[in-house]
């Protein structure tokens, strides 16, 4: 019989494609191996109901609430309203919540609110989410207007300049503070530690009650006590099936601080997690990314289950080597630079298991541990996703996405020939070396730029690989083909940053999202600042908006005096400037542009968002209880998975 073909695409709704990824090599690791990565797996996927939390205090009930109704309703389930709903349902499951994963707006659902409280009404009340003693009557009144009323909890994360961007953000990590209480609050505790200050807020939602503001830490013993016991327990288990004794150590100081919820034991196991680098598998667990508070303090829950790519590991471990190399010739002014790089180390991984905010739509490249202080005195470890590359690109060919966008066949035959070469360096270089390059000045407090810190580090991670991929040391080392291949970067990053970025943007609104706000930056900034020699020129063509890269040497150094002005804002704090060159290129949008990008990419009929199904481990087990093989199934269907995991990994 004929092997079936794996299928890297599926399902297409809304925005959104779903994709599937393959656990390389997974049958050439030892069964010790196998049960580590199971256990760690576990562990992921028992996060997922503190996302949906983080994201929105109705979110979990909502979730279940529509998932009663689409595995119950026993009515006309091919009307326009019902499939409308379960539209509504999959994008849920698919941003952790009611809100868009990357513009944060609620989603507008396109059913109406009597067609869903008729709905609701031909369900058992008792398979409803109510609360105790709550009628359904008074379950909808709480919930439809949620739901349905765009002024109400409208944006989970909201950066409008001008506002109390605290109060008007939708995410569950505040509850009855402002922005300038929540400020104040976490100004006073630095006050005590300067030094080596811990993650501040990073596991905890701020509350005011009775007039008084505390944390409610997120802990064993504390909130979300029920799901992250859970947590703890597979972490015990794959702490018995450690590589070697310095993962097991890393392993241990993770559930120390998940059970104790101080973030001294955080720092502690990020110190130990970078100082592990032997063994093939790795992992992510915990409260990581601030992307999600305004304030960027409170980290979302995540977890990632890495399975090391040692053939192209080899491509990053030479970074890594000359780290010092790049830092030193880094066109910054030298005293923002490191005098010393300590503990760089990088790794290809291919991910085994994605959960909480890294799925379904996850990272690419990632840099552990975010302390500034942490990074200058141990280093990061900072790992590139390759199967998860390999399957945006499977889905990527053929698309004529390149054809509709890209200026001529000259530049699309570049792109062919270097783009997934020069794509996945870029990624590199922005995560081993971007992330971890320069320092703050003494003093200077690592969130003084506020709601654009997000923004800023990601345009000086992105500036310092855009730097560095067009260097002559790049060819020398091996990394890049020849010294040409750099060209294939800078057209796609500024056509991005300029134009297809903008197919993620509904029309009317604003750039809102950190990645998508610092590549605006760079390209606008770019665009003006080489205006007079003609650097980048965005022209018409047969009645289309085109760009034009007249001058590469010229971008990149133009490139250089922003990544100079970018790392000065980050190591003095300089929130004045940061707000400035924010406001100036990263957020607004050409109305008439944006509608010509929107009606060419509808075209296509592509989604402009992807996100990737989980593969499915079962153990194996034999007569006396042992696990003798983990098996490994691709077919699951998107919804058959997240109803599995809302059966199988929920107690809130």
């Amino acid at each position: 019989m004929q092997k079936e073909k794996f299928r890297y695409s599926d399902e297409h709704f809304a925005d959104l494609q779903m994709l599937r990824y393959r656990l390389n090599d997974f049958e050439k690791l030892s069964i010790k191996q196998k049960k580590l990565v199971y256990y760690l797996s576990e562990a992921t996927l028992w996060g997922r109901d503190i996302t949906f939390d983080q994201f929105g205090k109705y979110n979990l009930r909502i979730r279940k609430m529509l998932e009663v109704l689409f595995v119950e309703y026993s009515g006309n389930r091919e009307c326009e309203e019902f499939k409308s709903l379960v539209t509504y349902l999959k994008r849920l499951w698919f941003s952790n919540g009611i809100y868009h994963h990357y513009g944060c707006e609620k989603f507008d659902p396109e059913f109406s609110e009597s067609y869903l409280r008729k709905v609701i009404l031909e369900i058992e009340p008792s398979h409803l989410p109510l609360s105790e003693n709550q009628s359904v009557k008074d379950f909808c009144d709480e919930l439809c207007p949620v739901i349905f009323d765009k002024d109400i909890l409208s944006k989970r994360v909201n950066q409008t300049d001008g506002v109390d961007i605290v109060a008007t953000s939708a995410c569950n990590y505040y509850s009855g503070v402002t922005q300038n209480e929540a400020e104040q609050f976490y100004a006073e505790k630095k006050k005590v530690c300067t030094q080596q200050p811990p993650s501040y807020g990073l596991n905890s939602r701020l509350v005011k009650e009775h007039g008084v503001i505390e944390e409610q830490v997120w802990k064993e013993n504390g909130l979300y006590g029920s799901t992250i016991s859970k947590i703890v327990y597979w972490l015990e288990k794959a702490k018995g099936v450690a590589e070697n004794k310095k993962q097991e150590s890393v392993i241990s100081l993770l559930i120390k601080y998940y059970k104790s919820g101080n973030l001294s034991d955080f720092d502690k196991y990020s110190i130990e997690s970078v100082n592990s680098l032997e063994g093939d598998i790795d992992f992510i667990n915990g409260f990581i990314e601030v992307y999600g508070d305004p304030l960027g303090l409170k980290g979302s829950w995540e977890g990632i289950v890495e399975i090391k790519d040692i053939e192209a590991t080899q491509r990053t471990k030479t970074i890594s080597n000359n780290a010092q190399w790049f830092e030193d010739h880094s066109p910054v002014d030298p005293k923002f630079r490191k005098p010393r790089v300590k503990g760089v180390s990088a790794n290809v991984v291919s991910a085994a298991m994605l959960g909480g905010d890294e799925y379904p739509s996850t990272a690419i490249g990632i840099n552990l541990p975010n302390a500034d202080w942490i990074r200058a005195q141990y280093g990061s470890k900072s790992v590139t996703i390759s199967n998860l590359t390999y399957a945006y690109n499977k889905a990527a060919k053929g698309s004529g996405f390149k054809e509709e966008f890209v200026i001529d066949n000259e530049t699309i035959q570049l792109i062919d020939k270097y783009g997934d070469i020069c794509d996945e360096l870029h990624t590199d270089l922005h995560e081993c070396l971007g992330h971890g390059s320069g320092q703050l000045l003494s003093g200077v407090d690592p969130d003084a730029l506020k709601a654009y810190g997000n923004t800023i580090e990601e345009a000086r991670a992105d500036l310092f690989g855009l730097y560095y991929i067009a260097d002559d040391k790049l060819v020398e080392l091996g990394l890049v083909p020849d010294k040409e291949a750099y060209k294939s970067n800078y057209y796609t990053y500024i056509m991005n940053g300029l134009m297809t970025q903008l197919t993620r943007i509904k029309p009317g609104h604003i750039i809102e999202e950190a990645h998508m706000r610092n590549r605006s930056l760079i390209a606008h900034w770019c665009l003006e600042k080489g205006k007079d020699e003609n650097v980048i020129e965005m022209l018409q063509k047969n009645g289309k908006t085109y760009i034009a890269i007249n001058d590469y040497h010229k971008l990149r150094t133009l490139f250089a005096e922003l990544l100079a002005e970018i790392q000065r804002i980050k190591s003095t704090g300089d929130y004045e400037t940061a707000r400035f060159i924010v406001e100036t290129y990263a957020v607004k949008v050409d109305a008439q542009l944006h509608t010509e990008i929107l009606e060419r990419y509808k075209k296509l009929n592509l989604a402009p968002y992807k996100g990737f199904i989980n593969p499915v481990m079962t153990p194996v087990i034999d007569d006396e209880g042992n696990i003798t093989d983990v098996a490994i199934d691709y077919t699951e269907t998107y919804e058959h998975q997240m109803l599995r995991y809302s059966k199988n990994y929920s107690v809130m």
